[in-house]
């Protein structure tokens, strides 16, 4: 098989399971999706044993020609696609088997794998395509797709609410990419990555850039758009773990590396800056959140603006690294949820849990070392790929490098403030007290990516295939290296240290007892967008709207369309009341126009 057939082989296999799923399997469709992304996953590892042995290829064909401008949908393969192809593989198809144990009892659990499907299409569609187009348009069908799964529970008014909340806001951000894509070809000619990716003759500016970082902000959920990632906690947790955390999230860091190019030095320093705040931002409003989901949902937001602000600086590896590594530990973490979920009978207070260690040791035990990784234990992964992002910033910009530090600080705090909440101590609830382990399918999923989670840090592994992604990963040397290193002990001992000193087993809330002023400020600060956005909409939004439907009412419809419309009314009645239809009257009127005709030539008139 060739290597392009390969490519359309994992792109088409997903579709095809949603073709099947939607005209013939809707009531028993489980078994198709997770085949396809079984079959789609051997392939893509298939593809990665293709990239370790140097395989890069291009390959199109024209889709539609208007004049001389044509759309071209092909498949650009090379060591960045190998990667996300086989992170977008492996974490799907754990997500897949993950599902079968945690939606057997749902009645629409069909639709449910059919909506997975259409999503695995959609990703790997993004991934392989080689122009911005081609990507725009699977970019827009992930969109459909998280807002599909996101209403999977379409009976309560809180998931339809939160789909809607993400359609639109993430259409805020694709209307700033299409401009960038449309200005980029005015200014280029092009927008296939290879030709932009030679470099030659390109046109930089500041605004192209920033257009299509438009993109990322929307679908990776950095400020000011990042409202819409905990509200889609609504949806499933497998859809949690691979959509809004592991793949469709990351699209935006993918992306963003595609195009690296195109970036000029000013652009770079707001794309750091806003990833350096969303990653501070997000991780302050994760201390107060009582949901297991949203506070994975915050800290997603979190490391997504590490992998941002990594870009930003200026190193696609470090951005890319980072990318990996979390793909692996916070779809553990979301699946571990799930588990616990599962095992506590739907209950997502972590307040109302407690005691889970040895009711749920396999659950206990990966999600521990999922904890580990995101909190930046050494030797496992988020320890390396965090590192050197905190390198990079140290080296590059000392204040972001410390915004970053006293993120980790909060990262470790609230993971292990989670951690112990919910594992340690005595159950809090009937819920709880009557938890259990969760089956195979779940379990196994969580051994699988708590072992990627412990390796996946280590670049040796990523020789060959990813060499050219991952050859520019800042290693520290010299002084910056003990700093650095001891920066991220100081701030992991920091943070952990205070989560287990500060929360007791016993289910209160420690900060909100112990310190409400600075419990309310969070509380406040995590509110703050939401009331932003609905001030806007109540008092802004809509006051323009009725001062616009007043203008087209009124001004519009009523003076000029109606005026008009009425003094051709009134001229026609008037010109009716003269056909009469006798011969008299029309003697009369040609006898009155011959005088006036006369009259007007003898200059009488």
């Amino acid at each position: 098989m060739s290597p392009l057939s390969t490519a359309l082989l994992v792109l088409l296999v997903p579709l095809a399971s949603a073709v099947l799923i939607a005209l013939f399997l809707r009531t028993r469709g489980t078994a198709a999706s997770v085949l396809s992304v079984a079959a789609a996953s051997f392939v893509a590892l298939g593809a990665l044993v293709l990239a370790f042995g140097g395989a890069r290829f291009t390959g199109s064909l024209e889709w539609f020609r208007l004049g001389s401008f044509a759309i071209e949908l092909g498949v650009k393969f090379d060591d960045l696609a190998a990667l996300m192809l086989s992170i977008v593989g492996v974490v799907g198809l754990c997500v897949h088997v993950f599902s079968l144990g945690y939606m057997h009892d749902d009645s629409a659990k069909a639709r449910f794998f059919g909506g997975l499907s259409i999503f695995m299409f959609s990703m790997i569609g993004i991934v392989l395509a080689d122009n911005l187009f081609m990507m725009f348009i699977f970019w827009e069908l992930v969109g459909f797709s998280s807002y599909f799964l996101i209403n999977h529970y379409c009976h309560k008014q809180s998931a339809a609410d939160a789909s809607k909340k993400a359609f639109i806001v993430n259409r805020v951000g694709d209307f700033g990419f299409i401009l960038g894509i449309i200005l980029c070809y005015w200014k280029n000619g092009t927008v296939n990555l290879t030709e932009l990716g030679a470099g030659h003759a390109l046109v930089y500016s500041r605004l192209i850039p920033l257009l299509l970082f438009c993109g990322a902000v929307g679908k990776s959920a950095q400020l000011p758009l990042q409202v819409w990632l905990p509200d889609a906690m609504e949806g499933p947790t497998p859809v949690s773990a691979l959509i809004h955390a592991a793949t469709m999230v990351a699209a935006g860091i993918y992306m963003l590396c595609r195009i690296h190019v195109l970036m000029v030095p000013p652009a770079m320093t707001v794309i750091a800056w806003v990833g350096t705040l969303t990653a501070l931002y997000s991780a302050l409003c994760a201390v107060t959140q009582r949901d297991i989901k949203k506070v994975l949902a915050y800290s997603t937001l979190s490391q997504l603006g590490y992998m941002v602000a990594a870009f930003g600086l200026g190193s696609v590896s470090a951005s890319m690294f980072h990318l990996t590594t979390h793909a692996f530990f916070k779809a553990l973490l979301f699946l571990g949820s799930g588990s616990v979920i599962v095992g506590c009978h739907h209950e997502q207070d972590i307040f109302r849990m407690g005691g889970l260690r040895a009711r749920m040791p396999v659950t206990f035990w990966t999600f521990t070392v999922a904890v580990a990784a995101i909190a930046g234990l050494p030797g496992l992964a988020g320890f390396f790929s965090k590192d050197a992002i905190l390198v990079l910033a140290f080296g590059s910009n000392k204040a972001v490098f410390a915004v970053l530090a006293l993120t980790a600080v909060l990262t470790a705090f609230y993971m292990l403030r989670l951690w112990k909440i919910v594992f340690l101590g005595s159950a809090r609830s009937e819920e709880a007290g009557h938890a259990h382990e969760s089956g195979f399918s779940i379990t196994a999923p969580l051994v699988l990516l708590a072992v990627l989670s412990v390796v996946g840090g280590y670049t040796a592994i990523y020789h060959g295939a990813f060499d050219a992604v991952f050859s520019g990963v800042p290693e520290a040397e010299g002084p910056t290296h003990y700093i650095v290193l001891a920066t991220s002990l100081t701030v992991l001992l920091l943070g952990a240290g205070l989560a287990l000193a500060f929360y007791a087993t016993d289910g209160k809330d420690a900060l909100e007892e112990r310190a409400p002023g600075a419990f309310g400020f969070l509380v406040a600060l995590r509110a703050s967008f939401d009331s932003a956005y609905d001030y806007y909409v109540a008092k802004i939004q809509q006051r323009l709207a009725m001062a616009l439907n007043f203008l087209d009412l009124v001004v519009l419809s009523g003076v000029l369309i109606r005026g008009f419309s009425g003094a051709v009314e009134i001229l026609g009645f008037g010109v009716r009341t003269l056909h009469t239809g006798r011969i008299n009257h029309y003697v009369y009127w040609f006898l009155g126009g011959v005088v006036l005709l006369w009259a007007f030539a003898a200059g009488i008139l």
